[in-house]
């Protein structure tokens, strides 16, 4: 684990409550939602489900943020698409449910912390990472390795290849938080960058991190 990205994720949630809601943070796991959270499909050991296919979320639409809290809340996190195969499961959830959007954990290092690295510059190919586990994600502007496509859109509201971070000219709000659209722009399922502030319906995976902790401190609690 990558210390710079520990300190770039506590940043993250820091600046994320300072500009939309004060005293905002992430919350603690639920034991008894974490021994019952919803088991919508399991990929290399871990569980997924969509929040729309959860009766009392169903209707909920929710900012990054909270997103990230509502998953937590059952020892899980926000999607985080590592690998190709678990992108196209992702898809394919979106594409046989017509899913219009959800939110990933992914996120953008533009925060405190993040300015000094030369190594995430320009920031828009270099500076983006999964949240959930604070792993980098790969070049934006190439096929990682291992995959046969960049899911990164062709276009978006300025009809430029993403991330473009659009809504910067449009009101001067960073698009900071990576979400899956379903062909909002004619381009497929794809990812965009967004400004974190909107709402989505989200997917949550197992967070190891999480599952272990509840573990340790509930004795005897199957998860």
């Amino acid at each position: 684990m990558q210390a710079w990205l520990v300190v770039a994720c506590a940043a993250a949630l820091a600046a994320l409550a300072a500009a939309q809601k004060p005293g905002r943070f992430l919350s603690l796991p639920n034991p008894q939602k974490c021994a019952n959270r919803p088991k919508e499909f399991n990929y290399r050991g871990h569980n997924y489900f969509y929040s729309g296919h959860v009766p009392e979320l169903a209707n909920r639409k929710v900012d990054w943020l909270d997103g990230r809290n509502i998953c937590r809340e059952y020892c899980m996190d926000l999607v985080s698409m590592e690998t190709q195969e678990e992108n196209n499961l992702i898809f394919k959830l979106i594409q046989q449910n017509d899913v219009p959007y959800i939110w990933t954990s992914g996120r953008l290092c533009d925060f405190k912390g993040c300015e000094s690295r030369r190594d995430l510059e320009p920031k828009n190919v270099l500076g983006w990472f999964w949240s959930a586990n604070r792993e980098r994600i790969s070049s934006t502007n190439q096929i990682a390795n291992g995959w046969g496509y960049n899911p990164w859109s062709q276009t978006g509201h300025k009809k430029q290849r993403q991330p473009d971070n659009a809504e910067y000219d449009i009101n001067g709000t960073t698009e900071s938080c990576l979400s899956i659209l379903n062909n909002v722009y004619n381009d497929g399922i794809a990812w965009h960058d967004v400004a974190c502030y909107h709402e989505k319906p989200v997917v949550c995976e197992d967070s190891e991190e999480l599952l272990n902790y509840v573990a340790s401190t509930n004795k005897g609690l199957r998860l």
